[in-house]
């Protein structure tokens, strides 16, 4: 196998690892997100939910930071709404 890289310092051996321990990071993440997305569905048949999994997990990935029961996520009722009126966000355009 050749492996390229712009770093002449470090033995071949040692890029050899590196490139092994990527790998080995890779395969968590992919793992990561085979448990995201069953846990997903596992939400989308317990609550019923006619969206699609693509959707679902859309929304989660849009409210994530947000403090809102998961249900009212989902229905889209008042989804970006702030109940208390306090709103922290800046207007670009207010002069």
């Amino acid at each position: 196998m050749i492996f390229l890289t712009n770093n002449f310092a470090l033995p071949a051996a040692t890029i050899c690892a590196l490139y092994k321990a990527r790998w080995q990071v890779e395969l968590v993440l992919q793992m990561i997100a085979v448990s995201v997305y069953v846990l997903v569905a596992i939400v989308k048949k317990r609550l019923n939910l006619d969206a699609s999994l693509y959707t679902l997990l859309q929304i989660l990935s849009l409210t994530l930071f947000e403090k809102m029961p998961i249900q009212q996520a989902f229905t889209g009722n008042n989804l970006f709404s702030n109940q208390d009126g306090n709103n922290n966000q800046m207007n670009l355009f207010a002069f």
